[in-house]
């Protein structure tokens, strides 16, 4: 029914919604669960969340977020609003015993959404129960143009990585760089890289050279392990940048790569290699640079 500790989760959830809404919205919340849950009821609560709980930006302690990640790895809710962490509580407390009337309740939530409803919902797809049943919905929500939908799917969210098919999963991934989304915030990056994803960023990154636009360097993330004699010429081209960011992620792609004239690249730069050997260099610190105002 659930993948994850649910019965663990709700309690930590419920002590960091009490210490960011108003006892007010709090009362508002444990009325709402203590009724029965008709799709009536609690639609309209999940309509009226802002204006109960307000749209603060959540705030949680290193030891809650720890927790979080014990309960359910790859979550995190940093970040989180007030009224999103409502709603996904809320979804918590949908008695799921009845396969068909859980996910039919929550399927018509996602019918009737408005975006930040709707951002709420892609949210919680790690926390639902019946994780399989949730597979075409993320695979819609993927194909969204609306920013903070993708945001939710694609940020910080476990159930990708781990329901998506390979070609759905693909598909975030690019899309994730086309609408130029954090993509080192993608849960399972690393471990859900494969060939096909490899070479159609290859392919993307030489329609963007060809049309003398730039290429964002963490591309090269989800390429070193699959590094071949068909690829091996975008690395070194990155090796030759006159762009520093470039030729640190080809580095970290030929650190990640087990194709010879990718390691004899690496070596030939001592620095780099010493810079990566020593910590002073990853992809999460290539991230943080990209990410750093100009």
């Amino acid at each position: 029914m659930f993948d994850y500790q649910a019965d663990r989760l709700k309690p930590l959830l419920s002590e960091i919604a009490r210490e960011n809404i108003s006892p007010g919205a709090w009362s508002w919340l444990q009325e709402k669960i203590l009724k029965e849950s008709s799709v009536i009821v609690w639609g309209s609560a999940f309509v009226a969340m802002p204006r109960k709980t307000g749209k603060s930006i959540i705030t949680l302690t290193e030891e809650q977020n720890k927790l979080i990640q014990s309960l359910r790895p790859g979550l995190s809710i940093s970040g989180w609003t007030a009224d999103r962490l409502g709603r996904v509580w809320l979804l918590l407390h949908a008695d799921p015993s009845d396969r068909e009337k859980y996910t039919g309740f929550i399927e018509g939530l996602f019918l009737t959404a408005e975006v930040n409803e709707l951002s709420a919902l892609y949210a919680a797809l790690p926390l639902l129960a019946y994780p399989q049943h949730w597979i075409w919905r993320c695979t819609e929500g993927i194909r969204s143009n609306i920013g903070d939908v993708l945001q939710a799917i694609i940020c910080n969210n476990p159930y990708p990585a781990e329901y998506l098919p390979e070609p759905a999963w693909n598909q975030l991934v690019l899309k994730a760089f086309f609408t130029e989304k954090p993509v080192h915030l993608i849960i399972g990056l690393d471990r859900r890289s494969n060939k096909d994803l490899a070479n159609t960023i290859s392919d993307y990154a030489h329609e963007r050279w060809a049309a003398s636009r730039p290429v964002n360097p963490q591309l090269w993330r989800c390429v070193g392990r699959f590094i071949d004699e068909r690829i091996f010429p975008d690395i070194e081209r990155l090796a030759n940048s006159e762009d520093a960011l470039d030729r640190e992620a080809g580095a970290l792609a030929c650190r990640d790569s087990g194709y010879a004239p990718a390691k004899a690249l690496l070596d030939k730069n001592i620095g780099l290699r010493s810079a990566i050997e020593s910590g002073r260099l990853s992809w999460q610190i290539l991230a943080e640079k990209i990410a750093e105002p100009a």
